[in-house]
């Protein structure tokens, strides 16, 4: 179980990271969705094959969870292309920024809100920027969001400090992300789950909440999902099977080939508890500076 804080132990820097996504993100819309939808799904009613119908799911759970309202005002950390800022803000009428580390994301983000509807658009904003450095006043959101993106920060307790300093009293943090749920990692699982991504390291389940409330935060839900985590990269590596199948470029088959077989030994390091998924609910004190 990790439950230290992996603040100085990493291998790659936040320049790898934004780097690494800055190079990919053409590579995965044209994959997995196109309307930039990047995050793990949460199958349930019977699903167990539609990809974007799961993920829509955890977008669906996470926004219940902090219960919002048209005079919410959302930072969503980590953003990638925005399709959780643009959910959000259709389905509460709230504002709602998003912020991510990879400039091509956000101006994916920005394209898509200059093509939506003049008062959907007025709601959002996006922003390049770093977790740990949050170009934002103390206690300017009510609410903060992440999906699946924290994982990759070198520094993870200065970006939970970061969250908290801009979250008013009182406000909810809600957030999916990847664990690390052992201490030791093989050499396998490093290739294809943490060096693939520029993962260095990270928190388990219950390290995961313990970090959260060494920075102050009120941990009220904390739930492992790693068979939605497995059920994901299974979908995806079978549609990644098939469209290299139908790929007249050479180059993009090799790349689905590359990511179906990857899926296959992320499915590997999930049953071997190297690698999982989680969802967590916290609230800042009312009573919190």
């Amino acid at each position: 179980m990790t439950d230290r804080d992996p603040a100085m132990t990493s291998a790659f820097t936040e320049r790898d990271v934004e780097q690494f996504f800055d190079t990919s993100t053409q590579n995965y819309l044209s994959f997995w969705d196109s309307e930039g939808v990047l995050h793990t799904g949460y199958f349930a009613d019977g699903n167990l094959e539609d990809y974007k119908a799961a993920a829509e799911h955890t977008s669906q759970l996470l926004a219940d969870e902090a219960g919002l309202d048209a005079a919410s005002r959302v930072l969503d950390v980590g953003c990638g292309c925005g399709n959780f800022v643009f959910y959000l803000a259709r389905r509460a009428g709230c504002r709602c920024e998003g912020l991510d580390l990879s400039q091509e994301r956000i101006q994916f983000a920005q394209r898509a809100r200059a093509e939506a509807d003049a008062a959907l658009a007025a709601r959002m904003t996006f922003r390049h920027g770093s977790a740990t450095q949050l170009p934002h006043d103390p206690r300017t959101f009510s609410h903060i969001v992440s999906q699946d993106a924290l994982f990759l920060v070198p520094d993870k307790p200065r970006s939970h400090a970061e969250m908290f300093r801009v979250l008013a009293p009182g406000g909810r943090l809600v957030i999916s992300d990847f664990l690390q749920p052992c201490e030791d990692i093989s050499p396998r699982a490093r290739r294809h789950v943490y060096d693939r991504v520029r993962w260095s390291t990270g928190y388990s389940l219950v390290g995961y909440q313990h970090a959260l409330e060494r920075a102050g935060f009120r941990v009220r839900l904390a739930r492992e999902l790693s068979s939605h985590l497995k059920q994901t990269y299974q979908v995806l590596g079978r549609t990644a099977a098939h469209r290299a199948e139908l790929a007249a470029d050479p180059a993009a088959r090799e790349w689905m080939l590359a990511f179906a077989a990857s899926c296959n030994e992320i499915g590997v390091a999930i049953d071997d508890d190297e690698f999982s998924w989680g969802m967590f609910v916290a609230d800042k004190p009312a009573s919190a500076a």
